[in-house]
């Protein structure tokens, strides 16, 4: 039977508490001649400014890695999306081309169908064939119904088909308030989906698909001899802006999906119903100045790194290490940066075999005294069983620990 040394027995005993206990701030002095110290001497509490006040009926604006909401304002109403709906006909596509069922150099046929679209145009002919990169592009860039609609067929078979996809998708992504009639966003009195729902999709396009996203920053795009340019102007005034997605008809107003990097953090701003082009370039703008002024990204914990070493019972050795198996950040308002704190905690008892990918414990982020986030955490190694006396001593240990 193996025997722990003393110090083996103190860290056990140490590791044994479910959280580390953070002492409690020592209790002031009476401040001389009656006065307060804590009104003399505590600095400002900072007080966070509220959102600006920008022309839009709803608004979100959101970390695009968390999705933590920064900014909003109506964000749930239910409102139709114009032209931001090819952001869910864009996720489709990506889609396929992830799945190889469309190809960028696939010819795609000009239906009438997709000829006659109303609306914005990429000017494809009827009949011809076009490189579905081709009418990809005219869809972000130019907004083009045609090209919108001739890729739905290619890939539904029919538009009908693929708005079928369309909602599918929008169900698995969370958009429990979006419902498309068409690939376009054309009016119609079914076809809606809201600020936060938007936001959502952004965040799927940006994550799961970064080298097509880079197509939403093309400035300009010409097809049939004529140019036409984004419609998004932030392209050219920011240049950490770098998509998404502009709309606009009579019953939506001016829309916009913005998303902006600066150093490591990258916003989304969803406008919907400004009055203007230049509305809702001014209120996306304005709520991606707010997120950066007053939010930051603070990187908490790295993949791998050891956050605590908790005895294992019936293992080959007594203690392994746990922790993240991925980058833990958070984003907090500047001002509470110093205020943060860890808690750590795993189940007890442990014993082997423990895998890698099953957690068996939570970090737990506290901001201003306020429990933030948890994280579960991992073994850093699998931790493979004993042998038999390994094994028969600590199921003693565990059966006399029980029994007192």
């Amino acid at each position: 039977m193996k025997r722990l040394a003393p110090a083996a027995l103190a860290l056990a005993a140490f590791i044994s508490t479910p959280l580390y206990a953070v002492p409690a701030p020592p209790t002031a002095a009476p401040a001389p001649n009656g006065s307060s110290a804590a009104t003399d001497r505590a600095p400002v509490a900072f007080i966070q400014p509220n959102p600006p006040a920008v022309d839009a009926k709803a608004y979100v604006l959101v970390d695009a890695a968390s999705g933590e909401v920064l900014a909003q304002r109506d964000a749930e109403e239910r409102l139709q999306p114009a032209s931001l709906t090819k952001l869910m006909t864009c996720y489709v596509l990506f889609n396929a081309l992830k799945a190889g069922t469309l190809k960028l150099t696939d010819p795609v046929t000009i239906s009438e169908h997709a000829w006659r679209a109303e609306g914005s145009r990429t000017f494809v002919q009827v009949g011809s064939q076009v490189p579905a990169e081709v009418l990809i592009k005219g869809m972000i860039v130019q907004s083009g119904n045609d090209a919108t609609i001739a890729l739905a067929e290619r890939v539904g078979g029919t538009e009908s088909a693929f708005v079928q996809l369309m909602n599918s998708y929008a169900q698995r992504l969370g958009m429990s308030n979006t419902h498309f009639d068409n690939s376009t966003g054309l009016p119609s009195p079914t076809h809606y989906t809201t600020a936060h729902d938007l936001s959502l999709l952004a965040r799927a396009l940006v994550r799961e698909f970064p080298d097509y996203y880079t197509w939403f920053s093309i400035r300009e795009f010409v097809w049939n001899n004529i140019r036409q340019e984004n419609r998004n102007g932030l392209l050219g005034r920011d240049p950490s802006v770098d998509g998404m997605k502009t709309g606009h008809t009579d019953a939506a107003g001016y829309c916009l999906v913005t998303s902006a990097k600066r150093d490591n953090m990258r916003l989304i701003a969803v406008v919907l119903d400004s009055n203007s082009i230049k509305a809702r370039e001014e209120a996306s703008a304005a709520l991606l100045n707010y997120g950066y002024t007053n939010y930051q990204v603070i990187n908490v914990e790295r993949a791998g790194t050891t956050i605590l070493k908790p005895r294992v019972y019936k293992a080959v050795d007594d203690y392994y290490g746990v922790g993240p198996n991925a980058d833990v950040s958070i984003v907090i308002p500047r001002a509470q940066a110093s205020s943060i704190e860890t808690n750590a905690s795993v189940k007890r008892p442990l014993l082997a075999p423990l895998s890698t990918n099953v957690a068996v414990g939570e970090l737990q982020i506290v901001v201003g005294g306020k429990p933030m986030k948890s994280v579960p955490l991992y073994p850093l190694a699998n931790v493979p069983q004993g042998g038999f006396w390994s094994r028969l001593s600590d199921s003693m240990r565990l059966w006399y620990s029980r029994g007192r």
